[in-house]
């Protein structure tokens, strides 16, 4: 076993397919295939299970794709040690965003990085809020940022930037030239949620908690896995949902949904940068974690908060 051959199985696993990890690597698929055969003669145990049009991973996979991802990550961190030790900036970083952070606000942070240190390479791994939480505690990622905090205790998170949520319509709803409603007015309404363990839904089920009520009250028509699908499936008329207003903002601009407020709805929330509490970050991770924070403002840099 070695880190290039670990390399190779997580992005079997990660992309699900040998072609597609063969042809992200640069390397032909029956080199791959071997590779992991390698690692599963060694191991003595199947890593992978070959289905009709997709690669998963066996419970051994599992377990083992999250120590890969840790070793990797280590070999990352100390490579941008020893670039910083000889006074220069390079090397690998992996940090996480769930759905809405990874979408509208790191890309444009990692574009400025890279421009100011185009020898650094950065990868971002994108989720739902509990799986890039997962993530950082099992330091498969060295930092994220995510749409809701969380209560373990082995996690630092500092609120990085608001967000305001609103309800979403299709142009031709019945609301959509209103500028609010009432939540008892949502209700009876067709309503499209996300899925357990978005940052998105846990805002929304907190602000209705508050109001006495609960997400079964609602008429829950579908749940989806992605903001994208929520928007699609209001712009098919599925439903309305309660979404970022960032996710939205260019199908408002064209016309094809509108925006309302959820009168006495407290649906504002912050981003959270979120890192392992106790654990020194990278050299690579200060530095990127200082320019994320450099780009928002003063009044937002409180301190950690402890959950």
């Amino acid at each position: 076993m070695d880190l290039w051959q670990l390399h190779i199985f997580c992005k079997v696993v990660e992309l699900k397919s040998f072609s597609k990890a063969a042809e992200a690597i640069h390397l032909s698929q029956p080199t791959v295939s071997s590779h992991i055969k390698d690692l599963e003669d060694h191991f003595e145990l199947r890593l992978v299970d070959r289905l009709a049009r997709r690669i998963e991973p066996t419970r051994a996979g599992k377990l083992l794709y999250r120590y890969a991802r840790r070793i990797l990550a280590l070999r990352d961190e100390a490579e941008s040690a020893m670039a910083d030790f000889q006074g220069t900036t390079r090397g690998r970083l992996t940090i996480g965003g769930s759905t809405i952070p990874a979408s509208y606000i790191l890309p444009p942070i990692i574009g400025s990085f890279s421009t100011v240190y185009p020898e650094v390479t950065i990868t971002l791994v994108v989720g739902d809020t509990m799986e890039i939480i997962n993530k950082t505690l099992s330091l498969e990622v060295e930092l994220a940022v995510v749409g809701a905090r969380s209560k373990h205790r082995r996690l630092e998170q500092l609120p990085l930037v608001k967000d305001e949520m609103r309800l979403v319509v299709f142009a031709g709803h019945k609301w959509s030239k209103r500028e609010s409603i009432d939540l008892g007015q949502l209700l009876a309404e067709p309503l499209i949620v996300r899925e357990p363990g978005s940052g998105t839904l846990r805002c929304f089920e907190e602000s209705i908690t508050r109001k006495g009520y609960r997400l079964e009250d609602f008429n829950i028509i579908a749940r989806m896995g992605s903001t994208q699908a929520v928007c699609q499936g209001i712009k098919s008329g599925i439903g309305v949902s309660v979404l970022s207003s960032l996710a939205v903002d260019e199908d408002v601009a064209a016309g094809k949904v509108s925006l309302l407020k959820i009168d006495d709805l407290e649906l504002g929330r912050n981003f959270y940068l979120t890192t392992p509490r106790n654990r020194t970050p990278s050299p690579l991770a200060a530095m990127f974690i200082d320019f994320l924070m450099s780009k928002f403002s003063p009044s937002n840099s409180s301190k950690p908060e402890r959950e």
